[in-house]
């Protein structure tokens, strides 16, 4: 598998990503690594979306949420 390693400026990196503050100012290492072993296509050459099977969802989980949680994300 081919891969990119760069160590740059957290500065310039900030141009195309958002990086955190304590980044921003220092040398950061990118590891590009593909991405493509994790697509599936149909025949068809669609997409084919992989989510997973799990139970239902209750009704409560689309009640609002309290507001001790809205607080906490800032909301």
């Amino acid at each position: 598998m081919e891969y990119l390693r760069q160590t740059m400026n957290g500065a310039e990196l900030s141009k195309f990503l958002t990086l955190p503050m304590t980044l921003q100012n220092r040398r950061v290492q990118v590891i590009v690594l593909p991405d493509e072993d994790n697509i599936q296509e149909k025949p068809n050459g669609k997409l084919k979306l992989g989510f997973m099977p799990g139970p239902p969802l209750p009704d409560s989980f689309f009640d609002p949420l309290p507001e001790e949680d809205l607080q906490a994300w800032g909301l």
